[in-house]
């Protein structure tokens, strides 16, 4: 039987012209049947920290008094086996040279994309792949990255990426943590400094992934998988 899979994206810094200089794709991804227990866990975890049920899990929230609450979220992440993470970052945006491969930021965006999912994909198994809706990509760019995102991977019937839409991330919890996760990538990339409690939630994930977060990981880590991408890839 085929084993179906939930993959729940997101992305920081992504814009051409932002002003910022690091770039982070991020995907947390978990077995379908198991999307129900994991939101019900993560929701437990809050409760337990005085907040509400549907409070929503963001690295911009990271604080001083919400600490220990994110770091169980960060370790809840490595314990649980269901759950896993794949990110993509690109470091400098300014060294892109579009124009010398024939392509615009939107095209080289999609590469990216793929790029940072193919390597959860396994053929001989079926995804469903959520985007946040608060970012850029509008249906009709969804309905292109599925397209992108098939005719890469050779699955023309779309029975492997079986679909591809946008959710709002106040609703879903494994969306969230791919949203702290890659925050943190992000702020460690684009070198910022001064919050303490971003900096102790950046030490947890590199003491529970046993990575330096700064280099990428084996292409076939499953928990915790990282790609640092250069224009030489």
């Amino acid at each position: 039987m085929t084993t179906e899979y939930n993959v729940y994206c997101d992305e920081s810094c992504h814009l051409e012209n932002d002003g910022q200089k690091a770039m982070v794709l991020g995907a947390v991804w978990c077995p379908k049947d198991k999307r129900l227990e994991i939101a019900k866990r993560i929701r437990e975890i809050k409760q337990k920290h005085g907040l509400e049920r549907d409070f929503e899990i963001k690295w911009t929230k990271v604080s001083p008094s919400k600490l220990a609450f994110y770091q169980d979220i960060v370790d809840y992440f490595f314990d649980d086996d269901d759950l896993h993470f794949r990110g993509l970052v690109v470091p400098d945006k300014s060294v892109l040279d579009h124009e010398r491969h024939q392509q615009d930021h939107d095209e080289w965006y999609y590469k990216m994309y793929f790029t940072m999912l193919k390597t959860v994909f396994d053929p001989d198994s079926r995804y469903y792949v959520y985007i946040d809706i608060k970012d850029t990509l509008g249906h009709e760019k969804v309905e292109k990255l599925q397209d992108i995102l098939c005719t890469n991977a050779y699955d023309f019937s779309r029975k492997m990426i079986a679909d591809v839409k946008r959710v709002h991330s106040h609703e879903v919890e494994h969306l969230q943590v791919a949203d702290l996760l890659i925050g943190a990538l992000s702020y460690l990339h684009r070198e910022l400094s001064g919050n303490s409690a971003k900096e102790a939630l950046i030490a947890r994930i590199r003491h529970r992934s046993g990575y330096r977060l700064t280099l990428n990981t084996m292409m076939r880590e499953l928990k915790f998988n990282l790609l640092i991408w250069s224009s030489r890839i």
